[in-house]
């Protein structure tokens, strides 16, 4: 089966090169169309191609635009132009386009339509990794999302509360199929980037990943500050690149005296920068807002570190065996549920073995491979 997986932005590169790669693996021809990579992208494509089909232009400028609105129009403005006028006969060619994200509507819209046309064309699959579009933090990246979903032959989801929702906003069941996401792993940091990284002081929690509202980022740090005005010693470290105005909340923490126990790595982290703050930390914090799956806590499982998680999406799966889960939006119940774990090293311990079992206990790749293999045949039941 020739297979193309189109993820333009490169929105989810690992899980991308984990089912690219396990599908190849199972003896198809499989090509990841996206962006050009990055120096912070760490994948390496094996048993697939790699085609850095979109964004060449505006990629080719990043480093003198800067990521602002003019970088931002760009993108638009060459996305719109490639799914309107880009020669598509390459992927008309393939047996199945599996579609991972779809980061502009109003372009996304043209190119469907575009690979629909004709009484012979491709089977069409797309993941939809959460049922809010942008987990509602999109602007125009988000209008039209919902109506874009009805054009493709198969839908997958990632669990149950994704699969609901889908039926609540009115996709027929028969169209949705349930793929666990697999964990993930990052790659390993090196004597740099372990070294970059300051060994803690004292328990450290950490919030790691894009830094946007629906995050809770802003719940992490008042909570915080109330186990701060109470006296109990610890650390936080934050890691990855804001998308909000985070200021004000770090002038709260200066402000406070608790200046000397953060640490802050902001910008786009490569997978290894990341690797060493995820091995250097004791308690990783998950205080989202909502969420259908998360890929930071995917990747985070194999640390073997206590976590705190809200009570939604697929945090809800969770028992206390796995993590110290709290209510959502609430600061009172996540600073109790952090000051549980920074006050006790047994409970991380506890909890660390908790997030090992319950890795060791989750899908494969090659378990993924296959189940997606198997809505590709359903799809192409619909097109032949």
């Amino acid at each position: 089966m020739k297979i193309a997986m189109l993820d333009p932005s490169l929105f989810t590169g690992r899980y991308d090169d984990g089912l690219c790669a396990a599908l190849g693996a199972a003896g198809h021809q499989v090509s990841l169309l996206a962006r050009p990579m990055r120096q912070t992208d760490a994948i390496e494509p094996k048993n697939y191609a790699y085609v850095p089909r979109f964004f060449a232009r505006s990629e080719g400028l990043r480093g003198v635009l800067g990521e602002g609105s003019a970088f931002r129009a760009l993108k638009a403005t060459e996305y719109l132009a490639s799914a309107s006028l880009g020669d598509l006969s390459r992927l008309r060619a393939d047996d199945v386009i599996h579609v991972q994200w779809l980061p502009f509507p109003m372009a996304d819209k043209r190119l469907i339509a575009r690979l629909r046309a004709g009484s012979k064309r491709p089977a069409l699959v797309h993941t939809v990794h959460n049922a809010s579009a942008y987990h509602g933090d999109s602007g125009a990246q988000g209008s039209g999302y919902r109506a874009l979903l009805d054009q493709f032959d198969a839908l997958i989801v990632h669990g149950e509360t994704t699969y609901d929702a889908m039926i609540a906003q009115g996709v027929a069941a028969e169209r949705l199929h349930i793929v666990p996401h697999p964990p993930m792993e990052l790659a390993a940091a090196g004597a740099t980037d372990l070294a970059a990284v300051p060994d803690p002081l004292a328990p450290r929690i950490l919030f790691f990943g894009t830094i946007r509202p629906y995050k809770g980022f802003d719940l992490l740090i008042e909570a915080c500050l109330k186990l701060r005005s109470e006296g109990l010693d610890f650390e936080l470290a934050v890691a990855g690149k804001p998308f909000m105005d985070i200021e004000p909340l770090l002038s709260n923490i200066r402000a406070a005296g608790f200046g000397e126990r953060l640490l802050l790595d902001l910008g786009f982290l490569t997978e290894h920068r990341l690797d060493a703050h995820l091995r250097k930390s004791d308690i990783i914090a998950f205080p989202y807002r909502h969420i259908d799956s998360s890929g930071a806590f995917l990747s985070a499982l194999h640390y073997g570190k206590a976590m705190v998680a809200s009570r939604v999406g697929m945090f809800e799966m969770l028992d206390e065996q796995a993590a110290q889960i709290c209510a959502p939006d609430d600061v009172g119940a996540l600073a109790e549920a952090l000051r549980a774990l920074v006050s006790d090293a047994n409970a991380r311990a506890r909890l660390g073995q908790g997030a090992l079992d319950l890795r060791a206990s989750m899908g494969s790749w090659d378990q993924a491979a296959a189940q997606t293999l198997a809505v590709y045949e359903k799809a192409l039941e619909k097109v032949r």
